[in-house]
């Protein structure tokens, strides 16, 4: 029936294995663009302090502006100009055509003061992430970094290798009969010819990477909601974040459950898919 809990499930684990899928995406690419030392770009300190000072140069430029335009608007407050200023459209086209000797035209000092003000944002943004590279480049050189940099090429090539796996499951319609654990025991025991109880260590193997797979997973996705509602939170819409972060966290933990069964050996997987129906 339409509430069934296979139906209720199925239609939950769309919205659910889709935003999973997202997530998983924006990670793939994003953490070993993060760690890995290929994608760092070579940043000196000479480049940082070359960068400092075009900023500097930029403020000083917009000091030295302001204060013309602070000057001037003192000598024509002193000459009365702004309180007998004409007004009108002749008035206007007066005050245009006619200017007093030795005053600043303050409209083209303006729009530059707003053009360096626009340089030193830019400036400052570039300038702000010269030192965050330079921080990477730092860690990357401790114990810490060069774990998180082999660790980036060993999951980037393991995710090449579930993409094309899950390419040729989809156009194949093949469906993963053994779980991953399982397998990888069952090869090294096969090639190496090493004594060992598949059976027993795949449970307890499974099971360890399955709890890390949600803890780390939903850690991932708390603090990406998190990064988002920050950007987006007000006073007025707290609530309805709350309650979408409720939501969006159910649909995760059912789509976890649902992902989850092919990291598990056959007769735990038969136990879900009793409870969740034929998925």
């Amino acid at each position: 029936g339409i509430l069934s809990i296979e139906q209720l499930i199925s239609r939950v684990g769309v919205i659910g294995v889709t935003l999973m899928a997202l997530l998983s995406g924006f990670g793939a690419v994003n953490c070993p663009y993060t760690y890995m030392s290929y994608f760092l770009r070579n940043v000196t300190d000479a480049d940082i302090l070359a960068l400092e000072r075009r900023l500097l140069q930029t403020m000083d430029m917009i000091v030295s502006k302001k204060k013309r335009i602070a000057v001037a608007h003192r000598t024509m407050f002193q000459r009365g100009e702004v309180h007998n200023r004409p007004t009108g459209f002749w008035g206007m086209i007066r005050s245009v055509t006619t200017s007093v000797p030795g005053s600043e035209n303050l409209s083209l000092i303006q729009q530059e003061v707003d053009a360096l003000e626009e340089l030193s944002r830019q400036l400052f943004l570039e300038t702000a992430d010269l030192h965050a590279t330079k921080e990477r480049i730092e860690y990357s050189k401790t114990f810490q970094g060069k774990y998180f940099n082999f660790l980036g090429y060993f999951f980037s090539i393991y995710c090449v290798w579930k993409i094309f796996m899950a390419t040729i499951n989809i156009v194949f319609d093949r469906v993963g009969k053994t779980d991953p654990v399982t397998r990888g025991i069952e090869i090294t025991v096969n090639y190496l010819g090493i004594q060992f109880d598949v059976k027993f260590w795949s449970q307890h193997i499974s099971f360890i990477l399955v709890g890390i797979i949600i803890v780390t997973s939903i850690r991932g996705l708390l603090i990406t909601l998190t990064k988002f509602f920050y950007a987006i939170s007000s006073s007025k819409s707290s609530n309805v974040i709350v309650l979408l972060l409720a939501q969006i966290m159910g649909m995760y933990f059912v789509s976890s459950v649902l992902l989850i069964r092919m990291s598990m050996p056959p007769e735990y997987r038969t136990i879900i898919t009793e409870v969740l129906g034929e998925l």
